[in-house]
């Protein structure tokens, strides 16, 4: 049946649910949904923190039973879950051992292959030999058409995309963090290639490149997806569907998130007009009923009064709470707010991340600071701040410029503070946070969405986008004129994401961004700097390309460049300069994206020796058996075969050289 549904007609419902509700006690998380997924749909499910996103993939994943609804599903229907974070068994595996069990069973057909082999060596009378040879074939083509010389190709194209190198393919899965073992139950999910594919905010813990990886691997997708994420630009690239969830109700949305947002603004403003023409009705209805249920025109009020108790009610709009965030400052800058003079950054001697040109921000640039996790980007922002020394160089502030940080992963905060303190602790505005009254502090929170007794919850007690909204809050309290955040999206809800986004636009001082949300990135950067081989690039946008566009057409010409070899730097040394630098540098500090080419070569490589082996063992079976028009057919392959190793060593020998 999961062959059946793999290979089913697009569109072909495969669970659908009726009516489901969602009761924690006295909380109505969401109630009355309906919904219905098809083979090869892909959706992306929005809505802002807090309204049962998780709850409802964990119910339609089957870990968590509705308060009430039905859900039907697809004999046979093979789904896969990922959670935001995972902890995955301590058993003393490996990351390989774990991706390799999504194919158990070709490993078990291989065994078989191997036992044949063993019985056709020993066997004697040529009609078993015969029997034997046949049964043999048959097996050998089965495991071929099931992928059993590619698989471990596959499992290295995974692991490698998302962002795990070679040495660390056979570490214990015990070793790795908690962003590591979320990836690697990621990976074991797409090798599954389950025909449901539930994601939990799959971003998270991927750099950008990673992330791009995972768009393209998951426009390929044959079952169907349903996944949440904060990534606008993941969204747009990867669903044909948008569930929204709030207040309770899920609406559907044809197409990316780019047009379920156009969509939702005329389907609201429609539900509007309708709403107030509707009411203006009634108004009038209503009055004539009052004025004439006991006059003259008793039976025609009566009449209209059964009416407008069966009309259909039109719900007003609902206005969705959203964080209420002015971001202003007094403070005028110099013209220059930073510079950079022979800067090399690292945390100690011997271990540099990267060197960086000599580079400036001026009054009113927005900058965005992007590349590959561990590139150095918070090194970088740290040695801003005075907190980490540069290796060798400077860093210069301009006259009059006052920061405002924000740290990630809310590094920030005072964890047994609660919420009101460490608002209470901040300078606001030049005058100390203490002088602030509790009821003036509280009625400021509540502006980011925190009422009642939430003020009072130690910051411990948190949720990742509650913590978001307090490190804003005390951001937007410091009146700073050079704005340096780091990761700020990270755990903010769409919602949040796109007042913040609105409020820096229209900031009036300075800011530099280090970030992967290239939604953000491309709606605010008037430059974009890119960390990678070491080495700080720096794009700048020419009419009529946005920032973010210019940054990925130079990205895109030093790829080419790398790979044609007439390639220059970007302060015009040739390639073979920079090569040769690269030369000097220990082997494991080669490019991110180099690395992953070769690992993909080195696969390739060994597929295609495993293939060999494998033919030249057939040819000498079909040589004993005298097989001559099978003797043929492997005869050519194993030509074939040989002639496309050749020619993979060739470029393995180049890229190494280069």
């Amino acid at each position: 049946m999961w062959l059946s549904l793999r290979n089913g007609a697009y569109g072909v419902s495969i669970l659908t649910a009726k009516g489901l509700s969602k009761h924690f006690g006295a909380q109505d998380i969401f109630e009355n949904v309906s919904l219905q997924i098809a083979h090869g749909e892909r959706t992306a499910l929005v809505g802002p923190n807090g309204v049962g996103k998780t709850t409802l993939l964990r119910i339609l994943a089957g870990l968590e039973v509705a308060s009430d609804g039905q859900m039907h599903r697809a004999k046979g229907l093979r789904d896969g879950y990922l959670p935001q974070e995972v902890t995955l068994a301590d058993g003393g595996e490996t990351l390989w051992e774990l991706a390799q069990g999504a194919f158990a069973h070709l490993e078990r057909q291989a065994a078989d292959l191997y036992r044949l082999e063993e019985a056709m060596a020993a066997a004697t009378d040529p009609a078993e030999q015969d029997q034997l040879l046949t049964r043999y074939g048959k097996a050998q083509d089965a495991f071929e058409l099931a992928g059993g010389y590619t698989y471990e190709n596959r499992i290295r194209q995974v692991l490698s995309g998302l962002g795990f190198g070679r040495g660390e393919y056979h570490r214990l899965l015990a070793q790795f963090s908690g962003g590591q073992q979320t990836r690697a139950h990621l990976a074991r999910l797409l090798l599954d290639a389950p025909d449901l594919l539930l994601l939990d905010e799959p971003t998270n813990h991927l750099d950008l490149a990673a992330v791009e990886w995972l768009e393209d691997y998951l426009q390929g997708w044959e079952g169907a997806i349903v996944t949440t994420a904060h990534d606008r630009y993941f969204l747009d690239k990867v669903a044909i569907k948008v569930w929204d969830l709030n207040h309770g109700r899920l609406e559907v949305y044809r197409g990316n998130y780019t047009a379920y947002v156009g969509q939702r603004a005329g389907r609201r403003e429609r539900q509007e007009r309708e709403y107030k023409r509707q009411q203006s009705v009634i108004a009038k209805e209503e009055d004539f009923i009052r004025r004439n249920i006991a006059g003259q025109r008793t039976k025609e009020a009566q009449g209209r009064r059964k009416r407008l108790g069966r009309l259909e009610r039109i719900e007003k709009t609902a206005n969705e709470k959203k964080i209420s965030l002015n971001l202003h400052t007094d403070l005028r800058s110099g013209d220059l707010v930073l510079a950079t003079h022979d800067l090399v950054v690292g945390y100690e001697p011997g271990a540099t991340l990267f060197t960086s040109p000599a580079v400036e921000i001026r009054r009113g640039d927005r900058v965005a600071l992007s590349g590959p996790n561990g590139a150095g980007k918070t090194a970088f922002v740290k040695t801003i701040l005075k907190e980490v020394e540069p290796l060798s160089g400077r860093v210069r502030l301009g006259a009059a410029v006052q920061i405002g940080y924000l740290a990630q992963a809310h590094a920030g905060l005072d964890l047994k503070q609660t919420v009101i303190n460490e608002v209470l602790s901040v300078p606001a505005g030049g005058r100390p946070g203490k002088d602030l009254l509790v009821g003036e502090a509280r009625n400021y929170l509540g502006r980011f969405l925190f009422s009642g007794d939430d003020v009072f919850k130690p910051i411990s007690a948190l949720s990742g986008g509650e913590r978001s909204r307090v490190a804003l809050a005390k951001l937007a309290l410091r009146g700073a004129n050079f704005l340096v955040l780091d990761e700020p999206t990270n755990h903010l809800d769409i919602p949040s994401q796109e007042v913040f986004q609105t409020v820096l636009a229209d900031f009036p001082g300075t800011i530099l961004l280090a970030s992967h949300d290239r939604y953000f990135i491309e709606a605010l950067a008037t430059r974009v700097w890119l960390l990678e081989d070491e080495t700080l690039y720096v794009s700048n946008a020419e009419a009529p390309l946005s920032a973010y566009s210019a940054y990925l057409s130079d990205r895109e010409a030093r790829r080419l460049a790398n790979t044609d070899g007439r390639s220059h730097d970007s302060d015009g040394r040739s390639r073979s300069e920079a090569a040769t630098r690269s030369e000097s540098r220990p082997h494991g500090q080669n490019s991110y994206k180099r690395q992953r080419a070769l690992a993909d070569l080195e696969a390739a490589i060994e597929s295609a020796e495993a293939r060999l082996k494998e033919l030249g063992a057939a040819l000498e079976e079909a040589s004993h058996a005298q097989t001559v028009e099978q003797l043929e057919t492997l005869g050519r392959d194993y030509q074939a075969t040989e002639e496309d190793l050749a020619r993979l060593l060739e470029q393995w020998t180049a890229m190494e050289a280069a």
